[in-house]
């Protein structure tokens, strides 16, 4: 037996709790691993509340992410007692996830722990920061660098916004950080933000081109600050988007597009290949300070899950929360 958040689904409704769950009803997998840490991502958050679409099947055990030991493989890549972590790949949302004391998993959607990190700091890491590294990284890729001009950062507040923050400032970029919380301005400034903006200036609907500001963005909201911040890229600016907060729609104009040439690049994290994920948390390793990660988190364990998944729907939760599942 092992103890789980379940969520499931029938005639009573949609409902979430803490579960005593026996491992005969873990799903197929050639990876077993002894869960230690997992993760509250904005999802989970979805999945745990009912508020979105995010569980295909039921009954589900959420968390898109999980950080532990392996305790038995079937999978040529592992052997027991290897560290492991994963972020994505379906889990918590058609295969039962990371916010239990078990898991069993495919051995081919595992990225082995970096030596850097302990299971916790993976945690606090987790999809929320890797999805951060591998915006820095398309950034990097299309050639916006520390010299080429400020990079805004919407969400900033959040997991995916804090971690790119402080990626950013640290790799020598110059920040601006957009949140609807000004009391976090601190925090930000904390995390390395050289400039706290308001997201009222991007969240309405604003003009097809706007004054050219910004080399590079990481937008997680979508809608019109998406379009917004597009509408304010300067010439050749490039554009990361990872998140819908705002909506998944995209009220732009093709104006910056095919005036300024900017580039709009789509970030995916779930189905992302292996090679760029080892890649990502290998860049993790090196360039996030962990002054600053611990910061950006908080820790509860699995009897609270329920009740900071409401918070975190809310607006009510900064940075990222840690789950230690053993307690």
């Amino acid at each position: 037996m092992f103890k789980a958040i379940l969520i499931e689904k029938d005639e009573a409704g949609y409902r979430a709790g803490l579960r005593e769950i026996d491992e005969a009803r873990l799903p197929a997998g050639d990876v077993t691993v002894e869960v230690s840490h997992s993760t509250l991502n904005y999802k989970d958050g979805l999945a745990i509340t009912g508020k979105g679409p995010v569980v295909r099947s039921f009954p589900m055990v959420p968390g898109i992410d999980l950080a532990g030991v392996v305790r038995d493989s079937q999978h040529p890549d592992y052997r027991a007692g290897d560290r492991v972590i994963l972020n994505g790949w379906g889990v918590g949302e058609t295969h039962w996830g990371g916010l239990a004391g078990v898991a069993r998993l495919k051995g081919d959607w595992l990225v082995p722990l970096p030596d850097a990190f302990t299971p916790r700091q993976a945690m606090a890491i987790g999809t929320a920061g890797y999805t951060a590294m591998l915006c820095v990284m398309a950034l990097e890729r299309h050639g916006v660098g520390p010299d080429t001009g400020e990079v805004v950062v919407t969400g900033a507040a959040g997991g995916v916004g804090s971690t790119a923050v402080a990626l950013l400032s640290g790799l020598g970029y110059t920040v601006a950080a957009v949140s609807g919380r000004p009391e976090e301005a601190d925090y930000l400034r904390g995390l390395g933000a050289a400039e706290i903006l308001d997201r009222a200036a991007f969240s309405e609907p604003g003009r097809p081109l706007a004054r050219e500001r910004w080399a590079g963005a990481v937008d997680v909201v979508g809608s019109h600050t998406l379009a917004n911040v597009c509408a304010a890229a300067k010439y050749r600016g490039v554009v990361t988007a990872c998140g819908l907060a705002q909506g998944m729609d995209l009220p732009a104009s093709v104006a910056p597009f095919i005036l300024r040439g900017v580039s709009l690049i789509g970030i995916d994290s779930v189905m992302c290949p292996r090679p760029e994920r080892v890649a990502a948390w290998n860049r993790l390793a090196r360039d996030l300070d962990p002054v600053k990660l611990d910061a950006m988190t908080s820790e509860i364990g699995l009897t609270e899950v329920v009740a900071t998944a409401d918070r975190l729907m809310a607006g009510r939760v900064r940075g990222r929360v840690i789950v230690d599942v053993n307690r």
